[in-house]
């Protein structure tokens, strides 16, 4: 068996953390089972070939993307200055 770490968002995590205390199972038996109705879904793999990566969201500091923080922290420079 294969050892590995995954990260899950927040409320995935409490979900599969309910069920698993449901069914009696670890969390990592629940994940295993549903790991297996995926792969039986997709037998032949190739249908998640097409699975893309989301698009990421603005997840800085108040909800500022990256180039907002980065103006922001110009601009905060060129008052003092």
């Amino acid at each position: 068996m294969i050892k590995t770490q995954i990260q899950l968002p927040d409320q995935m995590y409490y979900a599969l953390k309910r069920v698993a205390e449901q069914q009696e199972w670890s969390l990592a038996e629940t994940i295993r089972r549903g790991s297996e109705l995926l792969l039986n879904r997709y037998p032949s793999g190739n249908s998640l070939v097409d699975w893309k990566l989301p698009e990421p969201q603005k997840l800085g500091c108040f909800g500022l993307s990256h180039q907002e923080i980065k103006d922001q922290i110009l601009n905060d420079q060129e008052k003092r200055d």
